[in-house]
């Protein structure tokens, strides 16, 4: 029988070259860069919940690194390490392989460094604790818009709500529509440079986990003021934009979430350093919005009219 402390070492054991002690003690030690803050993050996945239970365990290990990821981006941070703790039903080594190869695809590609973490016997859930570094007193934050910044959201939004919609068989995709959307929602992408980009340059910043009116309300909470979204103007994949009526679909793009792309505010005027930084990047950005006085959001129509959004976003216990 596989032990736990032989999982590890077969599957999560790899050289910590960026960290002064890594995995195989009882804590690691990691030291910032000198003039930098350390930006720490943690984040569960749960099978039936964030993925599904029949999702490729290579996707699985892929998101639960992603979506730690997109909160150090939010904050405009330099991803550097990691700490994991698995819990599964058993020591399904095939499984753990797969995971364990997509985990550290991701982790390759922003050069982080997995540093420690535990494995339990139990209910399939995964828990990352991912470590980042910003220079000191330059992180984004929720707390920093004002009345007459402007509202912009990076790629598309909605497109792993429409997934998952579709796989409950709420909506109907097909084509190049559904294999967008089911790679978004089984293999979200961290939008690490644009959230470098944005130091200095945004006035606010989140990432869009629990929904586009639930997260912009997040920033009108820290920031005192209200905002409001341009519902037409909101980015949605090109095969649902002429569906962007139907309840179903609208509900997908204010309040779906899993989306883990920005949602950030900028001083108004900034549309050609925007151009700028979305052609750096190479993903688009689009304004949606502005913020205004008050507090809440407001979501309109092409006409102006208010749109009856009874929708908050995800909600775990409710």
């Amino acid at each position: 029988m596989t032990t736990e402390f032989e999982l590890i070492d077969r599957y999560f054991s790899r050289p910590a070259r960026d960290a002064t002690l890594g995995v195989g003690d009882d804590a690691a030690l990691v030291e910032p860069a000198p003039g930098h803050e350390l930006v720490v993050t943690t984040d569960t996945i749960v099978s039936g919940i964030h993925f599904l239970p029949d999702a490729e365990p290579r996707f699985v290990g892929h998101k639960a690194l992603a979506v730690n990821l997109s909160d150090l981006a939010a904050m405009g941070a330099r991803p550097r390490w990691a700490l994991l703790a698995i819990t599964v039903p058993k020591a399904d080594e095939a499984w753990l392989s797969a995971f364990a190869e997509g985990f550290y695809d991701l982790a390759r590609r922003h050069d982080v460094t997995l540093i420690g973490g535990d494995t339990t016997r139990g209910p399939l859930a995964i828990t990352v604790t991912a470590l980042g570094e910003v220079a000191s007193g330059c992180a984004l934050r929720r707390d920093g818009a004002r009345a007459g910044d402007e509202l912009w959201v990076s790629g598309q939004i909605g497109s792993a709500a429409l997934a998952l919609r579709h796989v409950r068989g709420d909506v109907r995709l097909k084509g190049n529509g559904l294999e967008a959307c089911m790679a978004r929602f089984e293999r979200p992408i961290p939008r690490i440079e644009l959230g470098k980009a944005l130091v200095n340059v945004a006035s606010s910043a989140i990432d869009v986990s629990d929904g586009l009116v639930a997260d912009a309300g997040h920033i009108c909470t820290s920031s005192d003021v209200g905002i409001e979204i341009s519902y037409a103007n909101v980015p949605s994949i090109s095969d649902v934009t002429h569906l962007k009526r139907d309840q179903l679909v609208r509900e997908a793009l204010l309040a779906g979430g899993d989306d883990y792309e920005l949602l950030f505010t900028v001083p108004a005027g900034e549309s050609l350093q925007m151009d700028s930084i979305s052609a750096r990047v190479g993903l688009a950005l689009t304004r949606i919005g502005c913020v205004v006085e008050g507090n809440g959001v407001r979501v309109v129509d092409e006409s102006g009219e208010e749109l009856a959004v009874d929708i908050g976003g995800y909600e775990h216990f409710a």
